[in-house]
């Protein structure tokens, strides 16, 4: 089955030619040019901003005249993650789909579905004839993925609408009134190299096969770290026998939790069987310490005959005793919000090469001053073994509004269309919403979305049957848009 013959068609379609268009963050040239074309053919007021934000607008549908300006927002740019053993080139290539019973996932590769049915949905309702809805201001945003460059840099003097409605939540029965900020932590530090002992030979170790997935999102889910299961590896086979690294690559993206890590190390010849079955118990270990929740963990040893330098002695215990320690995961829940992570931290990339160690992490808060208290945290953590530290990508989080007045609307239609109450709540994602808030000052906002599960990682997928309640749920908010007066 296609997914260009799913109900709704309109929607689909849309997302099916998105989709075919590459669009990694930083690099959305074609996917903006494909915005501009859309907007145009349909004859609508299209233009973008001073950092290629894309705007289209729309006048209302007869009758609709006196409604609230309505500003519909959604993120151009998607995550770009792939399994280790899929060929795929994300800057030629347009994601490959497919229909699998209630779900539409993608071969090999992350599938977009954040937050391109978002992007898909405002296109729908731009294209369509028959849709009655309030003038539209339609705001399609770049790089969000990568450190939510449109929205920081978002020109407000365009828009005049009151309510906006941000489409990029992933539970179709959430709404989301609140979001973490966030800053990145990047570090480095110069190594010493020395040649490789007499008489060792080397192995790769690979850790692979974790779930992964958003490290907002899915930093409570308890889910393994390819980094730091690597790293405590290499603590343990340090205890036991004299090892010498040679490299260390694991990770990707700064807002994907690790799932894949790699390492080459030496040893003596003739401690090479020691080695493969530490590795194997440790493997033991591990396993059963994540066999509820990482059911593909693997950790797998082989030899290799790549060579070069080797990281010093005292450098190696500096490196790996760094990693070991600095925190990873949940560092405060909210004692205000049930469930709801406050502050976090994660260890997305870390990279041992050619005398460079080099890492990447993300913190997130809900509160600002937690957002700083982490990420001092990993900063003293770093330049306790003399790392240079740059935190840069700052951005607030968004308060939440319980007297909002779309909340209020929505709420009521949810409890209205599925007799059941809506769960709304903050998230810890790194919503645009409070960066949107400091340039549409007074405008009232909500997040919702459809069923998207294993954002960030190739294992992505959004569920057909909850793009469609979705859908309705979306037109008749629309619909219901209150009086401007």
């Amino acid at each position: 089955m296609s997914v260009r013959t799913l109900e709704p068609k309109e929607l689909w379609n849309h997302f099916a030619d998105l989709n075919a268009v590459p669009r990694p963050s930083k690099k959305e040239e074609r996917v903006i040019e494909f915005m501009i074309n859309f907007g145009k053919k349909l004859g609508l007021e299209t233009k973008t901003d001073k950092i290629q934000n894309v705007i289209i607008k729309k006048p209302a549908t007869s009758g609709m005249e006196d409604r609230t300006t309505l500003i519909l927002q959604s993120h151009l740019d998607m995550v770009h993650q792939k399994n280790a053993a899929t060929d795929f080139n994300f800057e030629e290539q347009g994601i490959e789909m497919m229909v699998d019973g209630d779900w539409v996932k993608a071969n090999g590769t992350t599938l977009g579905a954040d937050n391109g049915i978002g992007v898909a949905t405002i296109m729908a309702i731009l294209s369509s004839t028959d849709i009655p809805h309030p003038a539209l201001e339609c705001l399609f945003t770049i790089d969000e993925e990568t450190g939510m460059t449109g929205a920081m840099q978002l020109d407000g003097s365009n828009f005049q609408g009151k309510i906006l409605l941000n489409l990029d939540t992933e539970d179709d029965d959430e709404l989301s009134i609140g979001c973490a900020g966030g800053i990145d932590t990047n570090t480095s530090y110069d190594y010493s190299q020395i040649t490789l002992k007499e008489g060792f030979i080397t192995f790769k170790i690979t850790v692979n096969g974790l779930l992964g997935g958003h490290s907002g999102m899915d930093i409570d889910k308890g889910r393994g770290n390819a980094n730091k299961i690597l790293n405590r590896l290499l603590y343990h086979l340090h205890s036991l026998t004299e090892i010498q690294l040679l490299n260390f690559d694991g990770g990707s993206l700064r807002n994907a939790i690790p799932r894949e890590a790699t390492c080459l190390v030496a040893v003596d010849k003739a401690e090479h069987a020691k080695l493969k079955s530490e590795v194997n118990r440790f493997f033991s270990i591990v396993n059963n310490e994540y066999k509820s929740i990482e059911p593909n963990l693997k950790i797998t040893i082989e030899s290799s005959n790549e060579e070069g330098p080797a990281v010093s002695h005292a450098d190696f215990e500096k490196i790996v005793h760094t990693i070991y320690g600095v925190h990873n995961g949940v560092y405060r829940m909210s004692p205000d919000f049930e469930g709801l992570v406050e502050a976090s931290s994660s260890l997305a990339r870390v990279i041992v090469k050619d005398g460079k160690f080099i890492t990447q992490s993300l913190q997130r808060s809900s509160v600002e001053s937690s957002k700083g208290d982490i990420a001092n945290v990993i900063r003293c953590a770093f330049e306790n073994m003399a790392c240079s530290v740059v935190q840069s990508g700052d951005y607030p989080g968004w308060e939440p509004n319980n007297d909002s007045v779309i909340l209020k609307l929505m709420a009521d239609l949810y409890r209205e269309m599925f007799q059941e109450e809506p769960n709304v709540k903050a998230c810890h994602a790194g919503l645009e919403c409070g960066i949107l808030g400091k340039h549409l000052p007074g405008v009232d906002m909500i997040s919702f979305g459809p069923n998207i599960r294993a954002a960030h990682s190739p294992d992505e997928k959004v569920q057909i049957s909850s793009v469609q309640k979705f859908w309705k749920y979306f037109l008749k908010t629309v619909e219901r848009t209150p009086s401007a007066n």
